[in-house]
């Protein structure tokens, strides 16, 4: 996907894939989730007891990050690791930090989408 960024404005169909991308990271438990993997691999088992949410919650949103290709797993015997498909994700992410660092609480006082406004 090729987003332009300042040389020409991008037309809605063009920015369909980023925005599934961050929706994909929009939910707190697939944020977390993507957040440890980053770390390095874990079962569902390790997520489950380092993020405290129950096994069917962690696998349903594992699958969901697999479904988008940010996520797989890797089968050790009786065992499966899942660990992040791009390191690019950690681009994502660091460049996501920087910008909130940036902006301070602008973000989380936006009246849609901040933490007391809005659909999260």
């Amino acid at each position: 996907m090729a987003m332009r960024i300042a040389s020409e404005p991008a037309r809605h169909t063009d920015l369909d894939a980023a925005v599934s991308l961050f929706h994909s990271l929009s939910d707190s438990t697939r944020l977390a989730i993507v957040h440890r993997l980053a770390m390095g691999r874990a079962r569902v088992t390790d997520l489950v007891g380092e993020l405290g949410l129950a096994q069917s919650t962690v696998s349903k949103h594992i699958a969901c990050l697999r479904g988008c290709g940010l996520v797989d797993g890797e089968p050790e015997g009786r065992q499966t690791f899942y660990a992040l498909v791009r390191p690019e994700l950690l681009d994502v992410l660091t460049a996501a930090e920087s910008v909130l660092d940036a902006t301070g609480n602008a973000v989380t006082l936006c009246p849609t989408y901040g933490t007391h406004g809005g659909e999260s």
